[in-house]
């Protein structure tokens, strides 16, 4: 029997014990803001805080968890007022969104770490979370919203897609 807490909630664990986490999160606990990305620890879409640092919850098996907390995105804040989340929305930083949550939780754990953290440490923090619709930049911005409390540049704002000529062959 695993015990350990996540959200602050104690739980207790007797299946496979080299169940990646991913799994527990999403199919037994209903967590499902955790993504499921490339399965191989390589995009980022699955991190969540183990003890409060950043780990990959596709490739961590549940018997390492005995005694441990886990955070998820859901825990993060139960109403979305992380300085992190707040500078999410303040900067517009997702597209599709699908990694997003897991780019939060890496931001999260880099900014508990290194409150005012320089570009590189973000470059260096963030690389292993990839985001196909490449809204990097928007990424690091938000990061350095969290970290200071305010812009550090004007937010760009999405522009909207031309309208297709009438007439023309869609």
């Amino acid at each position: 029997m695993i015990t350990f807490k996540v959200n602050g909630v104690a739980r207790k664990f007797d299946g496979d014990p080299e169940m990646p986490l991913l799994w527990y999160l999403r199919d037994e606990i209903e967590l499902t803001g955790t993504k499921y990305g490339c399965g191989e620890g390589l995009c980022g879409a699955c991190t969540v805080h183990v003890n409060g640092a950043a780990v990959r919850s596709c490739q961590t098996q549940m018997q390492s968890l005995a005694g441990k907390a886990v955070t998820t995105i859901e825990g993060l804040s139960a109403t979305g007022t992380h300085p992190v989340q707040q500078a999410w929305k303040q900067v517009n930083a997702p597209q599709c969104g699908y990694c997003q949550t897991g780019q939060i939780m890496q931001a999260a754990a880099l900014l508990k770490t290194k409150p005012k953290p320089t570009d590189a440490d973000i470059d260096a923090a963030m690389k292993g979370n990839i985001c196909r619709c490449g809204t990097y930049q928007r990424i690091r911005e938000a990061i350095k919203v969290a970290a200071n409390g305010k812009p550090t540049a004007p937010a760009a704002k999405p522009t909207a897609a031309p309208k297709a000529a009438k007439g023309g062959a869609e």
